[in-house]
């Protein structure tokens, strides 16, 4: 009976502590990772770290010199050696550390190997960046970011750049427009393509840029962002009217580019430019950034008098997206499907599209429409997304590289809010002023009135 009672006082605490350590696994995975996962995880990297570089074949014979040494102070077998280890760097979602690679090993050794050294350190994954001839980062990841979204705090934004969504790797992924002047974005209806857009609206809100909107869902998309916007078009009509402006906007650009390139005895070699970056800041105008949502209701069209309106609006995307990058003027096109069916045009226009952003889609043709022509593997990772996964998506670019991203939640309102807020900082473009919408005010706008109004019952 003692025997019982002592197994009991015993084994209630070791049942208690499990349980809540499987709870706060499940529900609280940071906090698992740091309390738990963390001392787990670096042992098993500390003591097994020779033997599983050796099972992954990344180990090397030593040097003659070196196996001289061993066996005359050690006496025993000389044994391969594996990639110099740097210091571990404990973070809040998982591991880093440098591995200086072996002669003849190269950064794609230590990849190909990366499944296998998760599993034996025990990490949801393992990435592997290359830092510097010889070197690599290995960055572990103790459980998985994307389930529920938490930005890092050093996101790394700036002028025209927009921390939007969390990698998988932990890692804030960054819309840089100088980088990666224009983009696509596909996703079905519920996949997270309007909270990415939001996300992308909200950030640049804060920066001194024109913000250019084109809706012809009526506006339901873009128009809670009026305030901030510089224009908006809410159908395929005013997007007509809006974008001849816009070009002859880029071409006053180019001519602005082409006075300050007036090359005389004596200019300075810093003055002469291709793009408006290299304007002095007192000349430069200031950055367009054209949103288009639902891309394909500018391709269709209903009746044989709209195919010449929509021909035209396509020859003015395709110019923007060719011509606009040195113009400050960079393109975010976002739809649900979009390929040659759409039209004339359509293959041009995605071509000139340097970034991909890939949601849930409905069928694997959408995916190949984002995602086939510069990374064929990514299509498949952009067909498993689950729908109970809204907002996460495979990004990729034109250098084949790619990665699964997830965007955290932002509210409509709190979205409009930030637009309302930062409303004064819209730039003054008389070109796209009979395009600004008429903004009404909100009741909490109004100002009370002096005198307090009688009622005729009384």
């Amino acid at each position: 009976m003692s025997d019982w009672s002592t197994l009991l006082e015993v084994g209630g605490p070791l049942a208690a502590l499990g349980g809540g350590a499987a709870y706060t696994r499940a529900r609280h995975p940071g906090v698992y990772w740091s309390t738990v996962g963390l001392p787990i995880s670096t042992a098993r990297l500390l003591g097994s770290y020779g033997s599983v570089m050796e099972a992954c074949g990344l180990t090397v014979q030593p040097s003659r010199l070196r196996a001289v040494a061993v066996k005359a102070t050690t006496r025993r077998e000389v044994r391969p050696v594996p990639p110099r280890r740097g210091i571990i760097r404990p973070t809040s979602t998982g591991l880093r550390l440098r591995l200086r690679l072996a002669p003849g090993q190269e950064p794609a050794d230590v990849a190909a190997s990366a499944e296998r050294l998760r599993h034996a350190w025990g990490v949801h994954a393992v990435y592997v960046r290359d830092v510097k001839p010889g070197v690599v980062e290995l960055r572990l990841v103790g459980f998985d970011v994307l389930s529920n979204v938490r930005m890092p705090r050093k996101a790394g934004g700036g002028l025209l750049k927009v921390p939007v969504a969390l990698r998988e790797d932990a890692m804030a992924f960054v819309r840089d427009y100088r980088t990666m002047p224009h983009q696509l974005t596909l996703g079905a209806t519920l996949s997270g393509k309007s909270m990415y857009l939001r996300h992308l609206v909200t950030g640049l809100a804060q920066q001194p840029v024109a913000l250019v909107g084109i809706d012809c869902k009526r506006g339901v998309e873009l128009a809670p962002f009026a305030p901030r916007l510089s224009a908006l078009a809410t159908d395929p009509r005013q997007a007509a009217e809006l974008l001849p402006v816009l070009v002859r906007e880029m071409e006053d650009r180019y001519d602005l580019i082409k006075a300050r390139q007036g090359i005389v005895p004596g200019t300075r070699d810093e003055e002469i430019t291709s793009d408006i970056w290299g304007l002095p800041d007192d000349e430069r105008p200031v950055p367009v950034v054209l949103f288009v949502d639902e891309i394909a209701e500018l391709f269709l069209v209903a009746t044989k008098k709209d195919e010449e309106r929509r021909d035209e609006m396509v020859t003015q995307l395709i110019r923007l997206a060719q011509l606009g990058r040195a113009a400050g003027i960079y393109l975010e096109v976002c739809g649900q499907r979009f390929g040659a069916e759409l039209g004339k045009g359509a293959t041009m226009l995605r071509a000139q599209l340097t970034g991909r952003v890939c949601h849930r889609v409905n069928d694997e043709a959408s995916a190949k429409m984002a995602l086939g022509d510069i990374a064929p593997e990514a299509v498949f990772a952009a067909c498993a997304i689950a729908p109970e996964r809204p907002g996460l998506a495979v990004a990729g670019d034109t250098s084949g590289g790619w990665s699964r991203i997830r965007t955290p939640f932002l509210s409509l309102a709190d979205a409009a809010a930030v637009c309302r807020e930062t409303a004064h900082l819209a730039p003054d473009l008389p070109a796209l002023a009979p395009f600004r919408s008429a903004v009404p005010l909100r009741a909490s706008d109004v100002p009370a009135p002096l005198v307090k109004p009688v009622s005729i019952t009384e």
